[in-house]
């Protein structure tokens, strides 16, 4: 039987894997931004999503049409008009039988929930959160999501230092982290790096979230704050998701997934699931598992009639590829 395709397109990076139906992973790919909007163009991105597809269909003497399903998990998937294009442009590959393509907050619920219901929020380079319901209601927060991912966190953390350089704000111990961060003598060198009309080499600017988590976990009290009110935030628009889709009132799966909610300090995970557990006494929180393109593959063979039992996902954890294929 021909195998399935799931494909997890986001801002950062883009995976796609081949499957069997027994689901076992036979390749994958990878390559940059999918995202329709983060790519600066929505033929950026389907370029990326060509060479991911590329890459895990390299050896295999399939092409897209072959496949028994496909499921694309898309970051820039939010409007109609969105999921149109996307069609369109995957059609015209030749992926027309058992296509389907979802939000990229969907395929990270479905990698972390066992039956694939709940809540999902996904906290990396951006924020997702999803929900879906038996029945198949779905919601995603798209650009309703306030509180976002790694580079929200990082400005976050800029604003305290600035505001204690000034004096405008308590002393923080991530005065010294955020210099030994950029390399630089001072805080007001910062600001020009980050703020200068010609743009000044630096780090990357979604790495020092990392430096961030690091204070709250050191016990910095105002890095602690800016995590726990994050995570509260993100708690909130969880709550929100559940409510969309008529969850609200029984316990339901609330999967966190992304590099930021894995730090291992865990005060923002924790703040989120105190936050969702005051409103949904139920709420029964997971760490995912897999990474979310593991979501799409499993709503691929799901489209194609497989059942997904503890033997089958136990197959397809001792088979996928290498952690460098993921890594961020």
């Amino acid at each position: 039987m021909p195998p399935v395709l799931g494909v997890d397109a986001g801002n950062t990076k883009t995976i796609a894997l081949l499957a069997g139906l027994d689901g076992r992973i036979l390749s994958g790919g990878r390559a940059g931004c999918g995202d329709i909007v983060g790519a600066g163009s929505p033929e950026n991105a389907m370029a990326a999503v060509d060479r991911a597809l590329a890459g895990a269909l390299a050896g295999s003497g399939l092409a897209l049409p072959d496949l028994a399903a496909a499921c694309f998990s898309m970051a820039g998937a939010d409007w109609p008009e969105d999921f149109a294009l996307l069609r369109g442009e995957l059609e015209a590959r030749g992926l027309g039988r058992g296509l389907t393509i979802y939000n990229d907050a969907i395929g990270a619920l479905r990698a972390g929930s066992p039956d694939g219901y709940g809540v999902s929020v996904a906290c990396g380079t951006g924020a997702a959160t999803g929900a879906r319901a038996p029945g198949g209601r779905l919601w995603h927060t798209s650009f309703w999501q306030e509180p976002h991912g790694a580079h929200d966190l990082a400005r976050q953390a800029l604003r305290a230092v600035y505001r204690a350089e000034l004096g405008l704000g308590p002393p923080t111990a991530l005065t010294a982290r955020v210099l030994a961060f950029f390399q630089l003598p001072t805080v007001e060198d910062v600001l020009h790096q980050q703020t200068a009309r010609v743009p000044r080499p630096g780090p990357g600017l979604g790495r020092l979230a990392r430096v961030l988590l690091d204070a709250a976990a050191a016990g910095d009290p105002v890095a602690g704050g800016l995590v726990a009110a994050h995570g509260a935030a993100l708690g909130d628009y969880a709550l929100v998701a559940a409510r969309r889709v008529g969850l609200e009132n029984g316990p339901f799966t609330l999967v966190l997934a992304g590099g930021v909610l894995r730090h291992p300090s865990g005060v923002l995970p924790q703040a989120l699931v105190e936050r969702v557990r005051a409103g949904a006494p139920g709420v029964r929180p997971v760490i995912s598992r897999f990474e979310p393109v593991v979501g799409a593959v499993l709503l691929a063979l799901e489209d194609a009639g497989v059942s997904v039992d503890a033997a089958l996902l136990d197959r397809l954890a001792a088979t996928l590829p290498p952690a460098a294929l993921f890594e961020t």
